[in-house]
């Protein structure tokens, strides 16, 4: 953006406001007193002020608010510095560059001279004529004439500039020619400029990941609702193949419409299982999952791209609060902890090997992964210079704040409804006297608890135990044994040096204990 800056104060405040744009990397272009210059005969003239023509360079999208965007920096610079400075003009600079057409020079010394002989060719002749330039023409394509030189323009600007003389290199030649690097050039066809084009796609993609999304929901349903979607899925892809057909700012229709078609085509095939026999149509749900996860890359990569103290407070957070949770799981998984604390016992209690600790790390860190998602949506909508989300904006702080803590709520949430879930599964299980369902290395097995001291000096706790029954044990941990008491639905421990542990043959039968039976008890 290039802005006009009007600077109030005295020499030192002008000096100030030049070193504050230096060290933005905000080019001065031209500077004047008010009255001079670009404002001669426009403002009134003041000894006190001077105006600066600066190049105010931000990220973000090119958009009917990125001239306040440039505002807005400039306004925040001058309550930063403390100077009187005012954005008087603000105009948009296009420096998009130019996708210009590469061609490699080669010679054509090879290509045969056939003259054509008095009278009448013959056919043998004409054939023949026909087959070496063919071969020749095979042979440029193949890059066997190369010269090793590379020019770019059309295909006009292309040979002459191939066969001009280089400043103090080569000398001019005229027995060369060029072939166009990649693919045959079509002088019909003129690229769209690199960052129109690029935005072009990006819109293209959108689209056709909403018609993929509306399909799915089509193809779940059934009458009028598939019918709704199958319609929005159908505007959707006019929407994007509107896009896609002017890809090339002149020519090229026919073949912009041909990719815009594959693609909408490779995109259906993946959700719909058209691409495999045994691929199988994506659920809505993870469609979901799918536009949250590009959503969350391409906001994370907004947000670090524009690399200021405010964006990198709000990627750090996140990452801090992952490291954090890491570490809390390295020392003792928390989906661990959690699960013992939903069946009365304390993370003591559970053996866990540590294979295990890992993928509990890794399940918990697939929960936290999803507060990246408030710094995401932050980076789109600096993006797109959202008024609430400008710099120096009062409301920004607290609205990320208040985003990233419900976030972070919710993940909480998540990781106590996984752990909440297995526990349930567990009682139910122990109720029914079926086969308890494990949880990350915890696996509760049916055994039968043989006592090797009399029952009064058995040291129980919570409960009295009853060798006739089995119990579902959690395995022995620092030297107590945890058993889960379906009478009272809390769990038992006794010490392990007081009781054997076997495997119970049948959960709906009483236990047998042979050792007891052969002495006689």
């Amino acid at each position: 953006m290039l802005a006009l800056v009007e600077v109030r104060g005295e020499h030192r405040d002008h000096d100030q406001a030049e070193q504050e744009f230096e060290h933005r990397g905000w080019p001065v272009v031209t500077s004047s007193p008010r009255g001079q210059g670009a404002s001669a005969g426009v403002l009134s003239a003041a000894l006190a002020s001077r105006f600066y023509c600066v190049e105010v360079r931000l990220f973000g999208a090119r958009n009917r608010r990125t001239e306040r965007a440039a505002a807005w920096r400039v306004q925040r610079l001058a309550k930063a510095a403390r100077l009187e400075m005012y954005v008087r003009r603000c105009d948009l600079v296009d420096r998009d560059r130019e996708q210009l057409t590469e061609w490699q020079v080669h010679t054509v010394s090879h290509r045969p001279t056939l003259r054509p002989a008095p009278g009448p060719m013959t056919v043998s002749a004409r054939l023949r004529r026909r087959w070496l330039m063919v071969r020749a023409r095979y042979t440029e394509r193949r890059g066997r004439h190369d010269t090793g030189s590379l020019v770019t323009g059309t295909a006009s600007e292309a040979r002459r500039l191939s066969r001009m003389a280089m400043p103090e290199g080569a000398p001019g030649r005229t027995d060369i020619d060029v072939r166009a690097l990649h693919g045959r050039e079509r002088s019909s066809i003129v690229q769209r400029r690199e960052e129109a084009g690029t935005r072009r796609v990006y819109r293209l993609a959108a689209w056709l990941l909403a018609m993929t999304f509306c399909a799915v929901l089509a193809h779940h349903h059934t009458g009028f609702r598939r019918w709704l979607w199958g319609a929005v899925a159908v505007a959707c892809f006019a929407a994007g193949l509107r896009i896609g057909s002017t890809m090339f700012a002149s020519g090229g229709r026919a073949l912009s419409v041909l990719v815009s078609c594959v693609a909408a085509v490779l995109f259906l095939g993946a959700a719909l299982g058209w691409i495999s026999p045994d691929a199988q149509v994506w659920s809505p749900e993870q469609m979901v999952v799918l536009g949250a996860v590009t959503l969350t890359v391409v906001g994370i990569w907004l947000l670090v791209r524009q690399w200021t103290w405010g964006e990198w407070l709000a990627w750090a957070a996140p990452l801090a609060f992952t490291a954090v949770g890491s570490f809390v799981v390295a020392s003792g998984s928390v989906l661990h902890a959690l699960y013992a604390d939903g069946l009365g016992l304390t993370p003591e209690d559970l053996e866990v090997p540590g294979i295990w600790q890992a993928l509990s790390a890794a399940k918990l860190l697939g929960f936290l992964s999803l507060a990246l998602f408030a710094p995401a949506a932050w980076g789109i909508v600096k993006h797109v210079h959202a008024p609430f989300a400008r710099p120096g904006e009062h409301l920004s702080v607290p609205l990320y704040v208040l985003a990233q803590t419900m976030v972070i709520v919710q993940v909480a949430g998540l990781a106590a409804d996984s752990a909440g879930r297995a526990v349930d599964a567990v009682k139910a299980a122990a109720v029914r006297r079926e086969e308890p369902p494990p949880y990350f290395g915890v696996e509760p097995e049916w055994t039968c608890v043989e006592p090797t001291v009399p029952i009064a000096r058995l040291n129980v706790q919570g409960g009295e135990l009853r060798a006739e029954r089995p119990y579902l044990s959690f395995g022995v941990a620092g030297g107590m044994v945890s058993l889960w008491n379906t009478d009272t639905e809390e769990p038992l421990k006794l010490p392990a040096g007081q009781v054997r542990l076997l495997p119970a043959q049948d959960s709906r039968s009483a236990c047998e204990f042979p050792h007891r039976e052969r002495a006689g008890v």
